[in-house]
């Protein structure tokens, strides 16, 4: 049968009745699911304390306060000791090359993990400090952020596709007093000296010594005409650096790991802000772990003998909760991937789930429609027989790109999970269940096991049944952010403040009558269009319908009668013209879709739009060219700069 369900029949589903189900059964059920973790000191007391209230007081959130247990002893020494796990693979690694490729059991991972915490210790790492990491996707990266979390430090990685200002500013602000990071990394063909962006960083930090430790880029060597070489390519200072391979040399590889508070900070990331300044997002130690644990086991219906995996970069939440804590509490075998998804040929995923069986596949609505212009014959080359569900994350898939995902990737026998969530919620908030959630193209659909959402509109008053409006969240789960890294008035303002009562997510949503949920973007991304709310998703799914169309992102522009007006950049297929007839076709796909108010009044050919190293777009960048302002601020973190320049360029080419 296929997932995708007529909803015309339906007028009930079990979110319906959340609200109403009191806070005591909730924490019932996540002190049952506390009983499959290790404790050095149980759970006791009150499990759950909070404020969402700012005119109650200060926001707060408090879970299972009073009980020790660490994170690194539950996702590795558990699974070798208690479970028997220790010959299981945790990781497949994946390099840039097909030609890398490494084999991680939980035995060699939780050996790597100790002398990596031992090391560590021998810099001076000690409980409580803030250790900065910038490494490509490589093992090392995981063992270092376990080392962190086995000895008590709080790691703050930095996504080793940002540029060396980003960087110094991640340091500064978390206070880091070690760097690890690494000399070079290869995406696709091209070689990126990561040491020389990180020496320049530290450059910056000047009121700050920073020690530095360089890991390989591999286990692999490089060969020998591309390795970069300290004297040649790689700045080295032997005041302060130190490699990776020496620091190790002999340390031992095993560690008494730190016994934690449950609500002791795990990890600072951060996350862009409003204002242009990231924030520092802090997760805690028990919750998170419970809620990564609890979401991954269930969302991707995880079974014992799955190789799951996620595209992502652990550089960002998805890869921090769902390539690293989540899957290792169920002891699963993971793919970790280096390398991008056209490299060094447009069927490298395909190539990778044959080659592995993998069973279990989480990637981006950006990458499914980059791989579509392709079609379906590099698919077709391989066996993707061993896939059992498709899940997507990062922003909302639209229609078109979900039915590819399951017509052409899924053999229409994958249910696809859209799973949405923040890197302040930690884990999944809104998502289907795999063969107990009727799906519908493109919508998130049902909240997660005690999670309650509501509906607000401008005036913070709840909207029932059908509705579209703010997405709240009126109560905590165990995953939810702790605050913001040193500025409690910032977590404040920016979460609690506009709707005293609710954690407000910033993305507007509809919910539709059976009560599923559809997301229709950031709120500073919807348009007040002639007293109309209008969602930039909304329209971008639109115009992706039309066959020409691969990509589309849409923005406001001001306008002297409607207020804002909509300004769409459209990337075409392959081989595809851009002309006015091809204008009116868009703007009538729309017109069609939602209605004569969503008319677009610009529409502009787009080569390529602006997207940061993780493929997501910079709306910001795409205001600014619609309104014709040149001064577009720090463009440090986008893959390709000279995309705003031909955008500008062709401008001329939208018409009203």
């Amino acid at each position: 049968m296929s997932p995708v369900s007529d909803s015309s029949n339906r007028t009930y589903h079990p979110s319906d009745g959340l609200k109403h189900v009191h806070l005591t059964c909730i924490v019932e059920f996540w002190a049952d699911v506390a009983q499959e973790f290790y404790w050095k000191k149980p759970p006791s007391g009150q499990m759950l304390q909070f404020n969402f209230d700012v005119n109650k007081g200060n926001i707060y959130i408090k879970f299972m306060e009073g009980a020790k247990t660490n994170i690194c002893y539950n996702v590795l020494d558990r699974n070798v000791h208690e479970r028997n796990l220790g010959e299981k693979v945790a990781y497949y690694w994946e390099g840039n090359s097909p030609n890398h490729h490494q084999t991680i059991t939980y035995n060699q991972l939780l050996r790597n993990v100790c002398r990596c915490a031992n090391a560590l210790k021998l810099l001076g790492v000690k409980k409580g400090d803030r250790v900065a990491i910038y490494l490509p996707m490589i093992p090392e990266l995981v063992y270092t952020m376990l080392a962190c979390a086995r000895i008590g430090a709080v790691h703050s990685i930095v996504f080793a596709g940002f540029s060396s200002e980003s960087l110094c500013e991640r340091i500064m602000d978390a206070q880091c007093n070690i760097l690890v990071t690494a000399d070079g990394v290869y995406r696709g063909d091209k070689l990126i000296n990561l040491k020389k962006t990180a020496s320049e960083a530290l450059e910056r930090c000047k009121e700050r010594y920073v020690p530095v430790c360089c890991s390989p880029l591999s286990e692999e060597p490089l060969d020998a005409s591309n390795k970069l070489q300290v004297g040649q390519t790689t700045p080295w200072d032997e005041s302060c650096d130190i490699w990776w391979a020496d620091l190790m040399d002999g340390v031992s590889d095993e560690c008494e790991p730190e016994w934690m508070d449950s609500e002791d900070p795990l990890f600072i990331l951060y996350t862009s802000g409003s204002t242009g300044k990231p924030k520092g997002v802090v997760h805690t130690v028990t919750g998170y772990m419970l809620y990564t644990s609890l979401t991954f086991k269930y969302v991707f219906d995880y079974h014992h003998d799955d190789v799951y995996w996620c595209t992502a970069d652990i550089g960002w939440i998805t890869g921090h909760s769902y390539i690293t804590y989540g899957p290792l509490a169920n002891g699963a075998t993971s793919v970790l991937f280096e390398g991008v998804p056209v490299y060094p040929h447009v069927g490298r995923l395909w190539e990778i789930i044959e080659k592995y069986g993998v069973s279990k596949f989480y990637t981006a609505p950006t990458a499914i429609r980059l791989l579509m212009k392709y079609g379906r014959e590099p698919l077709q080359q391989y066996d993707l027989s061993s896939l059992r569900v498709l899940g997507t994350v990062g922003e909302p898939i639209n229609p078109e790109a979900w039915l590819w995902y399951y017509d052409v990737v899924g053999q229409q026998r994958c249910p696809v999970i859209d799973t949405f969530w923040q890197t302040e919620t930690g884990g999944h908030v809104l998502t289907p269940l795999p063969a107990a959630t009727p799906l519908k193209p493109g919508s998130a659909t049902c909240p997660f096991f005690g999670v309650q959402p509501a509906v607000l509109n401008e005036h913070g008053e709840e909207l029932e049944g059908e509705a579209e409006g703010y997405l709240v969240f009126r109560k905590p789960w165990p995953g939810i952010m702790r605050g913001v890294y040193g500025n409690q008035e910032r977590f404040e303002s920016t979460y609690f403040r506009k709707f005293p009562g609710f954690y407000v997510t910033g993305d507007g949503c509809r919910r539709d009558k059976d009560g599923y949920y559809w997301i229709t973007g950031r709120i500073d991304d919807m348009l007040n269009v002639s007293g109309h709310l209008l969602s930039t998703a909304e329209v971008e799914a639109a115009l992706t319908e039309h066959p020409s169309v691969a990509e589309a992102a849409v923005v406001s522009r001001p306008h002297a009668v409607k207020g804002e007006c909509l300004y769409c950049f459209v990337t075409l297929k392959d081989h595809k013209e851009f002309n006015r007839t091809l204008m009116e076709e868009l703007k009538r796909k729309v017109r069609e879709k939602i209605g004569p108010i969503a008319t677009p009044d610009f529409i502009q050919n787009a080569p390529g739009l602006p997207k940061t190293r993780s493929g997501k777009i910079m709306r910001r960048v795409l205001r600014q060219i619609a309104r014709n302002e040149k001064d577009l601020g720090d463009l440090s973190t986008l893959a390709d700069p000279k995309v705003v320049e031909v955008l500008f360029s062709q401008r001329w080419e939208a018409a009203a």
